[in-house]
């Protein structure tokens, strides 16, 4: 991104600015692009919420956020230099008022810089909030840009996308009567990590696993997104919602589909997108026989925590088999596993390759496994790991296990990967819709999403105890 700038004016827009995705992610990622000179020269932060507070006060929010939260060097000077950006605007997201003042003051900026500048409008906001905010950008006139041959409009929508497949079908179809595709970027940020994004090109340009990256060779895949933490402060959010919806709809089904997709061929956005959406087309939807044997769980104590109903069902660990209907993957079953207050933090893909049969080897060594196993490990520890066999030095035929690997902190220069938010918020900007879901993929993703959560919704979860995984 060194030679990379948005050249444009732009005015960048966070609905939802003193909440917790502005604070942590969103102020920082922006402060970033502007210390590695990639947003534009003339561009205007303005915050949006329901809070009466001054603009004073919204940027020294700002400040503390970055100071905090930046996994970058912070200058100084630069810092100071970023805030002179910021405006901030109260108002409730249900009052016109709002996005008329929203409108008044991003069009006295295109006054002031004599230009129709870019207008960002970003929705960090809780899902319900979602079709009121989206409606009032349209009744307001904010969805349309103003001019033909300058100025882009476009709207970045965070996941949870709908909660199951017919709210997120209904949603859709508001937001293309409202918005053109090509203005519509719907986040996973999972999708935005340097690690996810390696998979591809590690699939993809060495030509040694692609021959074998199929069920002829492979015996399963299993992909794990593993927290320690509990679900802390937000037990009004995540009570209803449950991990499945959280992380297993989007999170690792799109992990799931980086891994299974086929070869896009060309890399650009159109090729990649519809490539995955097919990839999560295939997905076999579960029979209520298997859906019994998925694991749903619960840590114990979750009801206790503030703002968990009592007689609360939501799972906060879920452990789920998954199947595609392609000739790839016939027979091969993706092993896909998330939860709460677990032993470990920690997302990977672990794809197990077949043993060959018979082994190569004597006595003792027939009996015991020699599979090659390679994994991708996404956080932490960011690298790829493929475990092999080599013979012991010695006059009798023993082997040794040894491992390849690849590891960002000690094989790469730039210690600190770029952060999601950052990428993701670039991409919008320079209108790149490649790490951002498409109309099939999250379709397909709730179709099979959703029949598990019509068959969980009266199952009693298995509790489990904090830092421990359910037996």
């Amino acid at each position: 991104m060194k030679n990379l700038k948005v050249k444009l004016p732009t005015v960048m827009v966070v609905f939802g600015a003193r909440g917790d995705l502005s604070r942590k992610k969103l102020y920082p990622a922006f402060f970033d692009l502007y210390q590695r000179g990639i947003l534009p020269g003339k561009f205007t932060l303005l915050g949006v919420s329901r809070s009466d507070i001054s603009e004073k006060d919204y940027k020294k929010l700002i400040k503390e956020s970055i100071l905090k939260n930046s996994k970058q060097k912070i200058d100084k000077k630069k810092l100071d230099s970023f805030l002179k950006f910021a405006k901030y605007q109260s108002g409730l997201f249900e009052d016109l008022k709002t996005y008329k003042n929203v409108a008044d003051i991003s069009f006295l900026q295109d006054k002031k810089w004599k230009v129709c500048s870019n207008k960002l409008f970003y929705l960090a906001v809780p899902p319900k909030n979602y079709k009121t905010i989206l409606v009032n950008l349209q009744k307001s006139g904010l969805t349309i840009p103003c001019s033909d041959k300058k100025g882009w409009t476009r709207v970045l929508i965070e996941k949870p996308f709908g909660s199951d497949y017919k709210t997120a079908k209904e949603l859709d179809k508001l937001l293309g009567e409202l918005f053109l595709e090509k203005q519509i970027f719907r986040i996973d940020h999972y999708l935005a990590k340097e690690t996810i994004q390696n998979i591809l090109t590690f699939r993809f340009v060495n030509s040694i696993f692609q021959p074998i990256w199929s069920g002829k060779y492979i015996e399963k895949i299993e992909i794990k997104l593993l927290e320690k933490i509990d679900i802390a402060n937000r037990g009004e959010f995540y009570d209803g919602i449950g991990a499945l919806r959280d992380v297993g709809q989007n999170h690792i089904l799109q992990i799931l589909a980086a891994v299974a997709m086929e070869n896009p061929i060309q890399m650009n956005a159109k090729s990649i997108r519809e490539n995955r959406a097919k990839l999560l087309s295939f997905l076999k939807i579960p029979t209520k026989k298997e859906i019994e044997n998925f694991k749903k769980g619960q840590y114990e104590g979750y009801k206790n925590q503030k703002g968990v109903h009592k007689k609360s069902k939501t799972e906060t660990y879920f452990k789920i088999t998954a199947f595609l209907k392609n000739e790839r993957w016939k027979n091969v079953p993706f092993v896909l596993e998330s939860g709460k207050a677990m032993p470990e933090s920690k997302t990977e893909v672990k794809v197990y390759f077949k043993e060959k049969k018979p082994c190569f080897c004597i006595g003792e060594h027939q009996s015991h496994s020699h599979q090659n196993v390679l994994t991708f490990k996404i956080q932490p520890d960011e690298g790829i790991l493929l475990d092999f066999f080599v013979k012991k030095p010695g006059l009798e035929m023993d082997y040794l296990k040894k491992q390849m690997s690849f590891k960002y902190e000690r094989d790469i220069l730039e210690k600190t990967l770029p952060d999601a938010y950052e990428k993701i918020l670039f991409d919008c900007m320079v209108g790149d819709q490649t790490l951002f879901a498409s109309t099939r993929e999250i379709l397909a993703s709730w179709r099979f999403i959703t029949k598990i959560l019509d068959a969980w919704s009266d199952k009693e979860p298995q509790v489990y105890k904090k830092g421990e995984l359910p037996k």
